[in-house]
Order: structure tokens, then sequence, then C-alpha cells
């Protein structure tokens, strides 16, 4: 599961490229609605988020795991807010929900995106004894992914003071992973 060697420009470009796409397929007739809003949105937000989830694998061997995962899981958070912020009031057609569906499809940037590079970083973490081999590392990165949708969601609609702030949330998700390895 080793993340390409690409360089991460010409993966930026191209996923705003893909996001372009799906916008075109998606774009409302009148222009400027909620739907244009979140593809805007999407389309500068996505490819940064995607580019620092990639560049986890120049952290490989370095630091703490931990560590190298806490910027990954605030920044996760603060994607996830303002992306489902956007989203909400996008998605009030069911029309625009089964479109956007088949352009994420047909884009490749479904959530498979977001879980290949950060499982890839701990796959090669693993290798190295640096990560517990009982670790799934797919697994753990739809956990850490999840932990940041759900303190998104819930800062969102109960409120940022309702629940850790940002930075005590990423720590509790990353720690929650128990990725490190028996002493």
């Amino acid at each position: 599961m080793a993340t390409s060697h690409v360089d991460p420009h010409q993966r930026s470009q191209e996923t705003r490229r893909r996001v372009l796409e799906m916008a075109l397929s998606l774009r409302e007739e009148r222009g400027g609605g909620p739907v244009d809003l979140f593809l805007a949105l999407l389309q500068d937000r996505l490819p940064l988020w995607l580019r620092i989830l990639h560049n986890l694998s120049h952290l490989v061997g370095k630091g703490q795991v931990s560590d190298n995962l806490l910027p990954i899981a605030r920044a996760g958070i603060d994607y996830y807010l303002e992306v489902q912020s956007a989203a909400l009031p996008a998605f009030t057609s069911p029309a625009v929900t089964v479109r956007f569906r088949e352009a994420v499809r047909d884009t490749g940037l479904g959530p498979m995106a977001e879980i290949l590079p950060l499982a890839g970083y701990l796959e090669a973490e693993q290798r190295l004894g640096r990560v517990a081999p009982s670790v799934d590392p797919v697994g753990s990165a739809r956990l850490l992914l999840a932990g940041c949708f759900q303190h998104a969601y819930y800062e969102m609609f109960v409120g940022a003071d309702a629940g850790p702030s940002r930075d005590a949330g990423a720590e509790e998700i990353v720690k929650g992973l128990r990725l490190e390895p028996a002493a």
C-alpha cells in the first residue's frame, strides 16, 4: 500500500482538475447557489488536505508517530468543519446528492483518496517497528479521519465550548488509535 512518489505540486494540480470536473457536472443552473459555494470551497481545500496527507510519507522513521499524526488530526478537524458547514445547505436536494455521488465515483475523489495516504504512512511505520504489528493501517486511518469528522460535526452543531478544544480533540483521537508497539 505504499504511496506513490508523485511530485506534490503535480498531485495537487491533478486533484484540482478532478474537483473541477466534479464541479462542472454538478454546477447549478443559476450559479452562485449553495452547491457552487460548496464546490468552490472543496476545490480550494481538498487539494491542500490531500497534500497534507500525502506529505506524511516524508515523516516515515522521523520523530514520534503520534507526534507526526497530531497536526494531521488537527488539520482534519479544521478541514471537515469547513467542508461540512458548506455541504449542509448544498445537499438539500436528493438529485444533487445523487449527482455528487456519481461525480465522486467518476473522479476517484471518494474516501479512499484520504484513507490511502494515511494508511500508507502507518504501514511504512509499521514495517520499521514504530507501529504495533497488530494495528490495521487502513482501519486506523479510517478511525483517525472519523474522529476528525465527528469532532467537527459536534463543534458545528453543539458549539466549540461543548467538548474538548480542537487541539485536545486531535490528541484524544491520536491517543485512541493505540499505535505504539508494546514496550
